[in-house]
């Protein structure tokens, strides 16, 4: 670990990569450049020896070709994924500057220029000894440069603070989150979900900060002595339970169509109300069966009409009784 004075004037602490792991990582970075290079050169060859180059011509290509896989390929793949080559991605390093922001391209470069001298020259030796000698574990590269190699990924501890903490579930329930903006709940989450990646100096940094955002926001304040990740994992998990019961709502069986409307489902009156079989026209008697208040038919859909009192058997009700009119 080592202080890191940021733009801002905060100390962080943070994990500097040291020696094995940036072994490691230059060896697979060579090892790529290495086979890219063997690759081109023999096509450059083959395209000379077929009569297509001439020899000032090879030469001049075959020299372009090796500046641009030896300084072209770590000063791109740095500058554009922001302080990582292929061989930092696999052992989790990133490249930055001494105030901790991102590497920038002129960095990039003055990096890669001095890897021509210390480690294509001299077979890496400045570069082990002056990391070995240099508190960041920098090589010639980040003296000149002004950057140094920080572990990025940590790994991960348990304990992370996710979901709703149950101390704070019945203050949670009484949140007013209509003015948590989505991007200030999006950095929130960011945070919990890298929580343990941080130093325990940049954890109460960032998270007094995005805290501080998020209470901007949210009333009421939280509990005295809550700790900010604990607040911020709490105003997330209500946030997302309250959005889940508003798409349950939204979503919920009840609406005319469904069963449990109609006399056939989904229509008219709930059925064995309305009309029931038996009261007005028993079947049988007066009206053919299948006609008069058998289930499904005799009122609008989403209409009740009260039962037509009992008749004795063969009087029967005309076709109308019930409010049904028979079709045509």
């Amino acid at each position: 670990m080592d202080n890191v004075v940021t733009g801002e004037a905060v100390v962080l602490d943070v994990p500097v990569a040291r020696f094995p792991s940036r072994m490691l990582a230059i060896a697979i970075d060579l090892a790529i450049q290495l086979v890219a290079l063997v690759i081109l050169l023999v096509l450059v060859a083959a395209t000379q020896a077929g009569g297509g180059l001439d020899d000032a011509a090879g030469a001049a290509i075959a020299l372009s070709v090796t500046v641009l896989v030896v300084v072209g390929y770590p000063t791109a793949f740095e500058t554009l994924s922001r302080g990582r080559s292929v061989g930092k991605l696999v052992m989790g390093l990133r490249v930055v500057g001494d105030d901790g922001g991102p590497e920038r391209f002129r960095q990039a470069l003055v990096r890669s220029l001095a890897s021509v001298l210390e480690i294509w020259s001299l077979l890496g030796a400045p570069a082990l000894i002056t990391s070995l000698l240099s508190a960041k574990g920098k090589r010639l590269g980040d003296i000149f440069a002004g950057t140094f190699v920080l572990q990025e990924r940590l790994p991960a501890s348990r304990g992370a603070p996710v979901g709703m903490p149950p101390p704070l579930a019945t203050w949670a329930a009484s949140l007013e989150l209509s003015g948590l903006p989505g991007e200030t709940a999006a950095i929130a989450r960011s945070y919990l979900g890298r929580f343990w990646e941080l130093t325990p100096a940049a954890r109460e940094e960032f998270g007094r900060r995005i805290a501080a955002e998020v209470a901007a926001c949210v009333s009421p304040p939280p509990p005295p002595g809550t700790p900010p990740a604990a607040y911020l994992a709490a105003v997330l998990a209500e946030r997302h339970a309250r959005e889940e019961a508003r798409m349950n709502r939204v979503a919920r069986p009840g609406a005319p169509g469904t069963p449990g409307y109609g006399t056939t489902p989904g229509y008219g009156t709930t059925p064995g109300y309305g009309t029931t079989p038996g009261y007005g026209t028993a079947p049988g008697y007066g009206t053919t069966p299948g006609y008069g208040t058998a289930p499904g038919y005799g009122t609008a859909p989403g209409t009740e009409a009260p039962p037509a009192p009992a008749g004795p058997p063969g009087n029967g009700t005309p076709p109308n009784a019930g409010g049904f009119t028979p079709p045509v």
